[in-house]
């Protein structure tokens, strides 16, 4: 199989980053951009230097997919550790393992920790759990692969607790703009789902509190459904059996070809088969389908079981994001959920990395409800921000050339205090080492505090000098690098001599007569000494 430029590009960092003798590393890439492909490809590779890989994954479907995919691209056979299927002969030199079964200590003990040589972790997400620690601890010299679509965690334990670096990662944004995905739009619906009385546990909101607070609206969502996108292969994920079940009757009562499956039900297999073929435009489910199922064709989802967990809610959105043929864009159906909590999982958090850019996305995909590209909102809300801040800038410099433009030259002050009036008495010749660094934050602070512009100092020995030079003439009373340039713009000479109370004097009676020069006061010979 032919892969694509970055997943060659994730390939070679991922091996690169074991020859560099980093044990455990992660592979970021979105759903839908081919992870199994790219971990398959660093098993082969592996396997033709004789190493053994255990893959280890939490679900059925991931394990079934994994070996599938293996051998379609690489013609290699994996063996099966699962319940009461073993593989530990040493036939296979690759291995599909469950968590659940190796996590047993018994069935652990019967390999060697020396038994594989790498490991993949498929949905690494899960990896810093204690079934997966236990396996991962028993297998301590092999060097590991985490793989998952996002590296966010719903109750923030660290992945960085387990994985040393991140090899490789590839963005949704990327993915889109270079092909890979779908389009992604986005339809706000103004319905407002009040979720202020939902409590939460274990770093998301409790699910038999979203159903019963979604429960008045199913019957005006399933409305807007049957009105509006009865057309669309649409995913529905709601949070409970029951709820998905009673939705799943609105739908067909409004004569949508619907289906409903979950992890109790027998003919899951059939009905999702299908979805695939056609036969149902509308699929519900309570979280069954969140990992570990394809169904490119889909391209609308809906998300009834609002979550706190970015990576949950990026493995929803994840199963419409693939390409299909005739198949223009994911629509993402938006509530407008009514709660207090700031971090509930939108789809501008799929594209947004800060909470300001969020709002702003969030403002635009909001206007009249009308159906947006969330990539173009984003590039519109960013073109915003980028404006806002470049005018900012402007300001700023604005600011700060005013501030500038009324300080004093350190040249030019130096010669005004210099002893005659002509040489620059304090910008020494640099004799230590620390004196030739460029000035400090501090000294620049201080120069500007008594009134001297810090952009011409030339280095830390000189603004030393001057700021010595400047603490000095204080305590002498002599005047001060303000009162000298205003002087000075008038014409009076010698101002470096003067004391602090003969020029405030000065800058006083000019005051007084309107900022014009005073009468009987000639500058040019005002103080001047023969």
């Amino acid at each position: 199989m032919e892969l694509r430029p970055y997943q060659t590009e994730a390939v070679e960092a991922i091996l690169n980053q074991w020859r560099e003798g980093i044990k455990k590393t992660l592979l970021v890439l979105p759903t839908g951009t081919g992870k199994t492909i790219v971990f398959a490809e660093v098993i082969r590779r592996v396997v033709l230097e004789g190493g053994r890989v255990l893959i280890l994954a939490h679900r059925e479907e991931l394990l079934q997919q994994a070996a599938d995919k293996l051998v379609r691209s690489t013609g290699i056979m994996a063996g099966l550790e699962k319940a009461e299927s073993h593989a530990i002969d040493g036939l296979f030199s690759v291995i599909v393992g469950s968590v659940q079964t190796l996590q047993n200590l018994d069935r652990l003990a019967a390999f060697s920790e020396d038994e594989f040589t790498h490991i993949v972790v498929d949905e690494a997400h899960h990896a810093v759990s204690p079934s997966y620690r236990r396996v991962l601890d028993h297998f301590k010299n092999a060097a590991v692969l985490g793989v998952t679509a996002t590296a966010d965690r719903g109750d923030k334990v660290n992945l960085g607790e387990l994985f040393e670096t991140v090899a490789y990662e590839y963005s949704l944004i990327r993915a889109v703009r270079e092909g890979y995905l779908s389009p992604l739009k986005v339809q706000t619906i103004p319905l407002d789902i009040d979720l202020r009385s939902v409590r939460q546990a274990e770093g998301d909101f409790k699910l038999g509190d979203v159903a019963t607070a979604l429960d008045p609206y199913l019957e005006q969502i399933a409305d807007i459904l049957a009105e509006r996108y009865r057309n669309r292969k649409t995913v529905i994920f709601l949070p409970l059996i029951a709820t998905s079940q009673k939705f799943l009757a609105l739908l067909q009562a409004r004569g949508i070809a619907a289906a409903e499956v979950n992890g109790q039900s027998s003919d899951r297999r059939e009905v999702l088969e299908d979805f695939h073929a056609g036969k149902y435009t509308m699929l519900c489910n309570a979280m069954l389908l969140t990992e570990g199922w394809d169904e490119p064709s889909v391209d609308c989802i809906v998300c009834l079981r609002p979550t706190r967990i970015r990576a949950l809610y990026a493995q929803i959105i994840g199963r419409g994001t693939r390409l299909f043929p005739g198949k223009e864009n994911l629509l993402i159906l938006d509530f407008l959920w009514h709660t207090e909590r700031f971090d509930l999982c939108r789809p501008v958090h799929l594209v947004c990395k800060n909470e300001e850019l969020s709002g702003r996305v969030a403002e635009i995909l909001a206007e009249d409800c009308e159906e947006r590209d969330l990539l173009e909102a984003e590039e519109a809300a960013e073109g915003e921000a980028a404006a806002e801040r470049e005018e900012s800038l402007k300001k700023m410099l604005e600011e700060q050339r005013h501030k500038k433009a009324k300080l004093v030259d350190p040249l030019q002050y130096e010669v005004s205090i210099s002893a005659d009036g002509k040489t620059a008495a304090y910008t020494p010749d640099p004799a230590q080492l620390w004196q030739f660094a460029p000035p400090s934050d501090g000294q620049k602070s201080a120069l500007e505090r008594w009134g001297v512009n810090p952009d011409s100092v030339t280095n830390r020995g000189h603004a030393a000098a001057l700021l010595d030079a400047l603490q000095k003439r204080r305590d002498a009373g002599l005047a001060t690098p303000k009162q000298i340039r205003f002087l000075e713009r008038h014409g009076f000479r010698q101002v470096g001599t003067w004391t602090f109370e003969a020029a405030s004097r000065m800058i006083t009676r000019f005051a007084e007569n309107g900022w014009m020069c005073p009468r009987n006061v000639n500058p040019a010979t005002w103080g001047v000494t023969a």
